[in-house]
């Protein structure tokens, strides 16, 4: 029998995607020859489904569903390519997890949801469900995220933008919920996808994060020479200037509203102004914005390194 070798099942497993052992078996099974091992995989039906599971899926959809005014979620499912993501197939596919996601308590346990009984075909599991539109769209597909919001003395708006690139939910306590509220909150949903604030106000922002922005403001004039000599009173007051607009950037109600007329008006003054003008106080509550594939990365692994430390070559 020829020898097997880590560079072997390394090519192997680029070659289709198929599991590190699994190709180890192949090799051994046909005697070393790679074209054969091949075949062995795709006659077990490994390759293809080992290299769906294997490849990143970083494009997709966020979708909303708001129910009554007060019930809503939003979830994220991805795909492997931007063509698919336009599919009606797989958009019904997502607006079918969105009726899933909107009933689960288990936002914070993508295990947890994936064991649910789906409820379109209480035969499957949501994770059934799921490897059965990855085989048919051939793709894989994953679902990411999600999050639910019930509002208890108010609304709650959604809004999509770029078909499915950036979604918002934002929740608002209001004693009146019309067409003029909820189009106002609506406009708020959209600056929050274009302008992606951090926080909601200032009262929501961590000491951590003032200390550590702190740090790096003063890191910053320590490394200007013209600034670096400056009497301590002196730095701590540019230092107190310059959070203070970092902060009417990163927090929703201390930034500028994008629909001002005079370029000046934030958004906490147009809430007041819609407030006074429907008879009711607006108070914005919680947001939540997603946007699709934030924060992947393709992991680079050196694959001859991780054959050699699991097969103990």
């Amino acid at each position: 029998m020829a020898a097997i070798s880590a560079k072997m099942v390394k090519d192997l497993r680029e070659m289709t995607g198929a599991g590190m052992m699994d190709c180890k078996k192949a090799l051994s099974a046909t005697d070393g020859d790679m074209d054969k091992a091949v075949e062995f995989l795709r006659e077990k039906g490994l390759a293809a489904a080992a290299k769906k599971a294997g490849r990143i899926a970083a494009e997709g959809i966020v979708y909303a569903v708001v129910k009554d005014d007060t019930k809503a979620t939003i979830v994220e499912v991805n795909s492997e390519t931007d063509f698919v993501a336009k599919n009606a197939d797989f958009q019904a596919y997502v607006a079918e997890v969105a009726e899933q996601t909107i009933n689960s308590a288990n936002e914070n346990d993508m295990d947890a949801f994936l064991a649910e009984t789906w409820n379109k075909d209480t035969s499957k599991s949501v994770a059934d469900e799921l490897s059965s539109k990855t085989a048919i769209i051939g793709e894989k597909l994953s679902i990411r995220r999600f999050q639910n919001i019930q509002a208890v003395d108010g609304c709650v708006v959604s809004y999509i933008h770029g078909g499915g690139r950036i979604g918002v939910l934002l929740e608002a306590a209001t004693a009146v919920v019309n067409d003029a509220v909820k189009e106002t909150l609506k406009n708020v949903a959209m600056q929050i996808a274009a302008l992606k604030p951090m926080y909601l106000d200032r009262a929501s922002v961590s000491e951590e994060f003032i200390e550590h922005e702190k740090e790096i403001l003063l890191a910053q004039i320590k490394n200007d020479p013209k600034e670096a000599n400056k009497p301590e009173k002196v730095i701590a007051g540019m230092i107190n200037g310059r959070l203070n607009k970092e902060l009417k950037e990163f927090c929703l109600l201390d930034q500028v509203y994008v629909k001002a007329e005079d370029g000046k008006q934030s958004v906490a003054q147009y809430l007041a102004d819609v407030s006074k003008a429907e008879g009711t106080a607006i108070t914005l509550k919680s947001f939540v914005r997603f946007e699709t594939g934030e924060g992947m990365e393709k992991k680079e692994e050196n694959f001859a390194e991780e054959v050699a430390k699991q097969m103990g070559m």
